[in-house]
């Protein structure tokens, strides 16, 4: 196992009615005016708006809104919520939704102090100051609610990219379960997905760490049994509750100890198609990927691979473990090509040029990119 650090200085709030302390929570830091960011409106009809909406009122915190981030956020909403939260001089900001919502949101709290956010992305200015961001998780997805991540799409210039720093960890964040039993198949199933592949991203490149490599085998069957269970009865709330914190765990630091930072090859891969194709979910197209990437490069770490289909899929080889995987997806009514998800044929080249538009992707095998265009032709 290498050396490495591990830093989560967010603060978790999990369970029944915790999402009426958030004003509490607020008023703790000093907060007296906060931005509230949300989604297309969803919190209105499951109670979540109404519920902190009254808790702010209750604590005498005032708010101004921004809504319609979109899943794949953009980056003109950034810039919108950043011109509302400096006009109105808020000294909080407030994500209500999930991972896209979430995303948004951190970026604002660095935009509001930054030349151009745009160029953070682009890695040629730092972030250096942040407004304290505040969460209430509604799709549990990205665990964007307890890292210090974020993606966001620029679609003028066809990009989607991801930066983090560690003003962007949230200073708190509500998990109350029950608020998703409302939520469509689809998005519990991409959630899923998503949280899936981010542990799958750490999990493949291990060797030794065992310590790291069982809690993400325990992670990756408890989202698989979860989902299970919410496939029976979609407001079994053990099931719920054990899947959104399974994928609060996947990508908060724990995950990931001692995994030499992770692959992250599926992911820049992704990336690249909800970019073109905004209406594809980021982890349905995660669940396409992953197997045809997971054939591509077994040969790199194929006692890894063997290991997952055994103590993951219960198969016995490399192949059977691939071949499971596609058909629980296929269970899930999820996707398992990408012309099921409605990628075009003529498209795959376009998209394995944007993937590596950066340089080379992965790390346990280095993808050049007639590697990534070889992944997506499998995938398709």
């Amino acid at each position: 196992m290498i050396s490495y650090n591990f830093y989560n200085p967010t603060k978790l709030v999990f369970g029944e009615n915790t999402i009426e302390k958030i004003g509490e929570l607020l008023s703790n830091v000093g907060s007296k005016k906060v931005l509230m960011i949300a989604g297309s409106g969803s919190i209105k009809k499951n109670n979540v708006y109404d519920i902190t909406i009254n808790s702010l009122r209750k604590n005498g915190i005032e708010w101004r809104e921004c809504w319609g981030v979109r899943a794949n956020p953009s980056l003109a909403k950034v810039r919108e919520a950043i011109a509302i939260a400096k006009k109105e001089k808020v000294d909080a900001v407030l994500a209500v939704g999930g991972g896209s919502v979430i995303d948004t949101t951190k970026i604002v709290a660095a935009g509001v102090y930054a030349d151009d956010i745009w160029q953070v992305f682009e890695r040629k200015e730092k972030i250096k100051k942040a407004l304290p961001i505040f969460t209430i998780l509604t799709l549990s997805a990205t665990a964007s609610e307890m890292n210090c991540s974020a993606v966001i799409s620029n679609d003028e210039e066809n990009k989607k990219w991801g930066t983090g720093s560690p003003l962007l960890y949230p200073v708190a964040s509500i998990i109350q379960p029950d608020v998703q039993n409302t939520l469509p198949w689809n998005q519990t199933v991409n959630g899923a997905l998503d949280a899936m592949a981010h542990i799958m991203e750490y999990y493949f490149i291990g060797t030794n760490e065992e310590t790291s490599i069982a809690v993400n085998e325990a992670l990756l069957k408890t989202i698989i049994k979860s989902v299970e269970g919410l496939k029976v009865d979609a407001k079994d709330t053990i099931s719920r509750a054990n899947l959104a914190w399974a994928i609060t765990l996947g990508l908060n630091g724990i995950s990931g100890a001692g995994l030499k930072g992770g692959d992250w090859a599926c992911h820049d891969m992704s990336h690249s198609i909800s970019c073109m194709y905004p209406q594809i979910a980021h982890g349905g197209a995660l669940g396409v990927i992953f197997p045809a990437w997971m054939k591509y490069v077994c040969d790199s770490n194929p006692q890894q691979f063997k290991r997952f289909a055994k103590n993951v899929l219960l198969t016995d080889d490399i192949e059977s473990g691939i071949y499971e995987l596609k058909q629980l997806l296929k269970s899930w009514n999820a996707a398992t090509s990408l012309r099921e998800l409605g990628v075009k044929e003529e498209d795959l080249r376009k998209l394995a040029e944007m993937t590596v538009s950066r340089g080379n992707i992965g790390k346990l095998s280095v993808l050049r990119l007639a590697d990534v265009e070889k992944i997506l032709e499998f995938a398709f």
